[in-house]
């Protein structure tokens, strides 16, 4: 595959260790042309060698996350090893909404991206945050604007949910420790 796509994705699943697809946070991330945002508190850069895709984390969390993206239908699946050795599998989902404008603001030791009506923040000490920005123009009049699916608010709805299943992987709520 090439380098990653650009959008805003969902994570709806992910096993460590090879161990089981679970999903128990709301994850975003953001891609632009070569800078991304993650949620879960790291921003940077992006790099692609021709088979792997390496994150640089630049604001909050250090370190770096190298891995492989393949297609599986209209999301992505990713596998990798982190730098302590432990090995993960991610699947994202497209968000609705992510047509549109993009960018990246640096600020005091912060990094925030935009695509579409998506924005991560990530902070200096690695707290991130997802908004999702509402629309304030008028609506024009006349007949609606053709939609693509990834527009729909229930597809949106049921990928917040992240417990569906998904072509070969379900994603399961964390059993009691």
């Amino acid at each position: 595959m090439d380098a990653p796509l650009h959008g805003a994705w969902l994570r709806t699943g992910i096993s460590r260790d090879g161990g089981p697809l679970r999903e128990t946070e709301h994850v975003v991330w953001l891609q632009t042309d070569t800078l991304y945002a993650d949620s879960r508190g790291f921003a940077g850069t992006t790099s692609y060698d021709g088979r792997r895709v390496t994150f640089h984390h630049h604001v909050g969390a250090p370190g770096h996350d190298v891995g492989v993206l393949r297609p599986d239908g209209n999301r992505l699946v990713e596998m990798g090893t982190n730098p302590d050795g432990s090995t993960f599998l991610e699947v994202w989902s497209p968000l609705p909404y992510a047509q549109g404008p993009t960018g990246c603001w640096f600020a005091a030791g912060t990094q925030t991206v935009r695509v579409g009506h998506h924005v991560v923040h990530v902070d200096a000490a690695g707290h991130g945050s997802h908004h999702v920005l509402l629309r304030t123009d008028p609506v024009p009049s006349g007949p609606p604007a053709p939609t693509d699916q990834t527009d729909q608010p229930d597809q949106a709805d049921r990928q917040y949910q992240g417990h569906q299943e998904h072509q070969g992987y379900r994603a399961q709520p964390d059993e009691p420790a």
